[in-house]
């Protein structure tokens, strides 16, 4: 059997995973699970998997998590302290899919440990990049991609080495609202927002397809992933979401990566990596696909991948703030305070105002900027 623990249990990645996880179930031995505060469900997981530690990271909502395993045997612990030490207990593989800034201290106490995580926590590349792959080398882990973009670019690079590639492109399906004009784009809802055509998703992770933020994102943790150098990075809109990402060799052939569009595919990858894994998703019929479609990416109604590339290009601690402003404006647009159009706007207002220091060296070097970015980005929506 095969140890695992996963980090944001109750989210989309977690309950892709757990489905997984229930087809080969004499297979794994489930170590921790960890949610936010869903507590009633968190526990009913728990139970059903029989896992040996179950945390919330809000402290707040142990005692109901407490009542619900009463009697179970299963430890239950809450807070920010504990959901770091579940990430460090030894397991052969972690997933690591809590969203946000909030998973980068566990991801960071998971690498720690040496093992095998499969990140579905693309903010904590994006933030601490440098910082991350570094310890990832010290302490000798493996990070294996699960977002469907790099888990596909992952998959065209097997047996093939960084120094042939020529160009590695990023697949974005243009999210629902890529049709709209600019004026229309102001209007839009958040229902709207979230109403991606292609994939379930979050709130949060939906809104930044739908922005073209997501694609940003990627766009800077590939650069951490497959260090090949940002120029030869670039992203391209494919609304099918049937390529999830390509990689072209000095000889201009070119690997691509197709399937459903469903995160269980990537999720199984890294699970049974290196070898496979049966998955109940439904087989890919291009005949009734019938085309498939690419377009270059409008940065002008979608400016989100020019502020994150800018970003990247100029290192240090600007993606974290990137990152940090764009977390703060999407909740800030949820909530119905900020037009849609707002989004990108005010991470670029965060990204020309901050003083940023210099590259951070630690973790708290990092959540430290990402603090101060959050703040400077309340600031200016409060001064509006």
């Amino acid at each position: 059997m095969r140890s695992i623990s996963i980090l944001g249990s109750t989210g989309s990645v977690g309950d892709s995973t757990l489905k997984l996880l229930r087809q080969h179930r004499s297979e794994w031995r489930v170590e921790a699970l960890t949610a936010h505060c869903s507590a009633t469900k968190l526990a009913e997981l728990a139970r059903e998997f029989d896992a040996k530690i179950a945390v919330v990271s809000d402290e707040a909502c142990l005692p109901e998590l407490r009542e619900a395993l009463s009697g179970s045997g299963i430890e239950a612990a809450g807070g920010r302290a504990a959901l770091i030490e579940a990430a460090r207990r030894p397991v052969d593989i972690t997933m690591a899919a809590i969203v946000g800034c909030a998973g980068l201290a566990p991801v960071m106490a998971a690498i720690e440990q040496g093992g095998t995580i499969a990140l579905a926590n693309k903010e904590a590349l994006v933030s601490a990049g440098p910082v991350m792959t570094e310890a990832v080398a010290r302490h000798g882990a493996t990070l294996l991609p699960v977002d469907s973009e790099h888990n596909a670019i992952f998959q065209c690079l097997a047996g093939n080495r960084l120094s042939e590639v020529r160009m590695i492109t990023l697949t974005a399906s243009g999210g629902p609202l890529r049709l709209l004009s600019a004026e229309e784009l102001h209007r839009v809802t958040p229902d709207q927002a979230v109403a991606h055509p292609n994939w379930d998703m979050g709130a949060k992770i939906s809104v930044d397809s739908a922005t073209m933020m997501n694609k940003g994102l990627e766009l800077i943790e590939a650069h951490h992933l497959f260090p090949v150098g940002l120029d030869k990075i670039r992203i391209i809109v494919h609304p099918q979401s049937v390529i999830h990402s390509m990689v072209e060799y000095r000889d201009h052939s070119t690997l691509a990566q197709l399937g459903p569009s469903d995160m269980m595919v990537p999720i199984a990858s890294c699970l049974a990596w290196p070898e496979r894994m049966d998955s109940p998703c439904e087989p890919l019929d291009l005949a009734k696909i019938g085309e498939l479609s690419f377009f270059a990416p409008d940065e002008t109604r979608f400016p989100a991948t020019r502020l994150a590339r800018a970003a990247c290009e100029e290192g240090g601690a600007a993606p974290a703030v990137l990152n940090a402003a764009n977390e703060i404006a999407v909740a800030s647009f949820l909530a119905g305070h900020i037009p849609f159009t707002r989004i990108a706007a005010l991470v670029e207002d965060v990204l020309e105002q901050s003083n940023r220091p210099p590259r951070p060296a630690t973790l708290d070097d990092v959540l430290a900027i990402d603090e101060a970015a959050r703040r400077q980005a309340q600031a200016i929506l409060e001064n509006a």
